[in-house]
């Protein structure tokens, strides 16, 4: 079996080149010349194996995904399955035609490669998004019934799941993964996404307050987060298995914890105060949303917002998550799943892992030269991590 990945720079093309590599086959990449650099740690973590990676050079934005005509006749008949991740995620923007061009253009394009290579499936990497802001269980088998996809992200997913749906002529299947942190064993992530948002802003109540110390704050609606490596085991799983062309799965948490329970989870993995007083935002829907919104509007109420979410990093988008109305139905998936092994993990048995690796590896602090690493914890693990922020001029105190 041989692959082609596109995203396999990503943080989760990576996670699932290395879960591929598991099995027997050459796994093509495409990437940009200019981003072939960013393949080198992946094929150190490779080993023995890396040798199977095979670089194809090209750019989905453009036709034939920029794939010359010498490589599609090379490769031509030996891609037997086509993954495709590469994708722009932007919450921080209301309005980007670049990521709709890429999104949604894009993945014609691939599905256009994929089909001129011959390749027997395409696997397509969509997400919960896709949905919109549908109110109540949105199945693994619908689509068309999404709402309010009107925002740039939900928009370029929603369409780019109806381009392989509607215009694949080779077998295809979908997945919708939840928001994807990090690994539930070593908490590793490369990017800000989702939770991390509320690192900082716990980081700041852990040094402001005592543990014990009771605080109030929003219910909020579930939110569904995922960690990597159940996503790529899951997909890999899925794309292998028979019986499973033409359909949907939803790579999702089937117990989401609410917004409120979910912080308190981060919380107590970072030693911060909880909010034992939650107060549930469905409380506030007997006010009409013109109203709300108009509210929320008005210029004292606007820029307080703005400021405390400009000091806390957090992009404006993710305030939509307070009141999100949509559950995912995972049923279809979890039956495929039977029998594997492979199941989403509780969030409180990997908080602590992704709170860890965060503060070792991606806090803010630590990147800005000549500050004190407060609350570093003496611990043979942390050789390396110490050495670095010496070289940097850091200093560490207990």
């Amino acid at each position: 079996m041989s692959y082609l990945v596109t995203g396999a720079t990503g943080f989760i093309g990576q996670q699932l080149v290395l879960q591929l590599a598991k099995r027997k086959g050459t796994i093509y990449v495409l990437v940009r010349k200019r981003s072939e650099k960013k393949l080198e740690g992946l094929r150190k973590r490779l080993g023995a194996k890396a040798s199977r990676l095979q670089v194809v050079h090209g750019d989905i934005s453009k036709r034939n995904c920029g794939v010359s005509a010498d490589t599609q006749k090379q490769l031509k008949g030996k891609v037997k399955q086509v993954f495709h991740l590469a994708a722009i995620y932007d919450l921080q923007h209301e309005d980007d035609d670049h990521q709709m061009r890429v999104n949604v253009e894009g993945t014609r394009h691939v599905v256009k490669l994929a089909e001129g290579l011959g390749a027997d499936s395409f696997q397509h990497m969509s997400s919960i998004a896709a949905a919109g802001r549908y109110r109540g269980y949105f199945r693994e088998d619908m689509f068309d019934e999404a709402v309010e996809v009107d925002q740039p992200y939900f928009a370029s997913k929603h369409r780019s799941e109806a381009v392989v749906r509607r215009e694949c002529s080779i077998p295809w299947r979908i997945y919708r993964p939840g928001i994807v942190v990090g690994h539930s064993k070593t908490g590793e992530i490369t990017k800000i996404d989702g939770p991390y948002y509320l690192f900082p802003f716990l980081k700041k109540l852990r040094k402001t307050l005592p543990p014990w110390f009771p605080l109030i704050g929003p219910e909020g609606a579930r939110i569904n987060i995922v960690p990597v490596d159940y996503v790529v085991k899951a997909m890999d799983h899925l794309a292998h298995k028979r019986g499973l062309d033409g359909q949907c799965f939803h790579l999702t948490d089937p117990s989401p914890k609410r917004a409120g329970e979910l912080t308190n989870t981060f919380a107590r993995a970072a030693g911060a105060p909880e909010f034992t007083m939650r107060i549930d935002a469905r409380m506030l829907q007997f006010i009409p949303k013109g109203v709300r919104d108009s509210i929320i509007e008005l210029p004292p109420i606007r820029r307080i917002i703005d400021g405390v979410m400009h000091d806390l990093g957090i992009p404006p988008l993710l305030l939509s998550y307070i009141d999100y109305p949509t559950r995912f139905d995972s049923h279809d998936t979890q039956k495929a799943l039977r029998g594997s092994g492979i199941t989403c993990p509780p969030v409180e048995a990997y908080a602590p892992a992704l709170w860890d690796y965060w503060k070792r590896n991606l806090d803010p602090d630590l990147f800005r030269d000549g500050q004190v690493v407060a609350d570093l914890i003496y611990h043979p693990l942390e050789t390396r991590w110490l050495a670095a922020a010496a070289e940097r001029g850091w200093r560490a105190v207990d």
